[in-house]
């Protein structure tokens, strides 16, 4: 990422000195489709970013510039000012988060730009909301508290840009950690952080984009949150969090075979979880990786949410010897994240974007990822 492009670009369109922010993307290493379940999630923040320069205009405007777009728009602080640009939409949201809470921001000036890819699932929007949040509290002098600055970034998703997404991606932004992975508890909000430093024992974290989405019909997420919230209710409880295998086994006979494995998946999954923080804690990555492939096997045949390429990179990485792969997301497309010795690290990139491009007729994207600090000042 050009910082120093993104500066002179600022001194170009506005004249005066700013401050520079900045807030990753993140990758999750398990648990998936874990969060609507009460259950944990085990994110990272990671060394691809947004960047803003900013400064403080004096105005009740904001005049904003997306270098990689090569776009600018201007817009003002009330409610009604919201801008039509949909990239624009995550900072105003921001700005009117901020202020819903009581937070005074006055006009500024901001160009912004980065290395988060897009469509790899590693959430450039919410390293965005993410910057522009950091930024407004530190420049403005608000003292919100951080965790609070990840609710903010997921309030403006939910009520500026029409996406209904749970916290993970805005609490990894703001709050990642070098050489740390977070485990958040999604009922409590409790989170804790545990060592991850892979490439001190050798090894490597790498994403593969297929770079493929598919088109699906009807509500395949809320479908399968019906499913668990079927399971839980049946069960007397509100969510899936805690159940045993035993209870789920115990209700088998009762439920439809397909609630049966989608629960079964997400029992699974909250298990798998606690397996790889207590692994983290004995140095073992190949426990690690063992519980990465087992995630991704259930995401296909139980909870039904992988596709043909992204299985067919799990499998290159199974026989190549690669210590963990998974899908990571949502799912339907997207990447595979994988831990690979470093030992393998030059063949598995070569069989699997050979062999790939080979059957799919086009190349997946290579995208290494350290695991990094979170939203700061630079």
């Amino acid at each position: 990422m050009n910082i120093s492009a993104i500066k002179e670009k600022f001194l170009q369109l506005f004249g005066t000195d700013c401050a520079l922010y900045t807030s990753p993307g993140r990758i999750n290493l398990i648990g998936e489709h874990t969060d609507y379940n009460g259950g944990f999630v085990f994110p990272g923040a990671v060394d691809k970013a947004i960047v803003a320069a900013i400064h403080p205009n004096g105005t009740e405007r904001i005049r904003l510039w997306a270098i990689d777009m090569e776009e600018g728009c201007e817009f003002g602080l009330e409610e009604g000012d919201k801008p039509t640009k949909g990239w624009a939409c995550y900072v105003f949201g921001v700005v009117r988060e901020i202020a819903k809470r009581g937070g005074k921001v006055g006009g500024f000036d901001a160009v912004f730009g980065g290395d988060v890819p897009l469509g790899a699932g590693m959430s450039s929007s919410a390293a965005l909301e993410s910057t522009f949040a950091y930024a407004l509290n530190d420049l403005f002098g608000l003292g919100i508290e951080s965790f609070e600055l990840a609710l903010i970034g997921q309030a403006t998703e939910h009520n500026y840009c029409g996406v209904n997404c749970g916290i993970m991606d805005q609490f990894a932004s703001v709050h990642g950690k070098a050489g740390y992975l977070m485990r958040l508890d999604c009922r409590s909000l409790e989170y804790e952080y545990f060592p991850f430093d892979p490439t001190k024992e050798g090894y490597r974290l790498l994403l593969i984009n297929s770079k493929v989405k598919h088109e699906l019909v009807g509500s395949p997420y809320n479908d399968r949150r019906k499913s668990c919230e079927r399971v839980a209710a049946a069960l007397g409880r509100d969510l899936l969090r805690g159940v045993t295998m035993e209870e789920l086994d115990g209700l088998k006979d009762s439920i439809s075979d397909e609630d049966y494995r989608r629960a079964r998946y997400v029992v699974g999954e909250e298990q798998r979880v606690l397996d790889v923080c207590a692994a983290l804690e004995e140095g073992n990555l190949e426990l690690v990786g063992q519980r990465m492939y087992q995630t991704h096997w259930g995401m296909s045949k139980d909870y039904e949410v992988s596709c043909p390429e992204l299985d067919y990179l799990v499998e290159i990485a199974e026989h190549v010897g690669v210590s963990g792969a998974r899908i990571m997301g949502g799912g339907f497309g997207g990447c595979t994240i994988n831990l690979v010795r470093e030992e393998l690290y030059g063949e598995f990139i070569d069989k699997a974007t050979s062999l790939f491009e080979e059957r799919y007729g086009h190349k997946p994207e290579v995208i290494p990822v350290v695991i990094s600090d979170g939203a700061r000042k630079l």
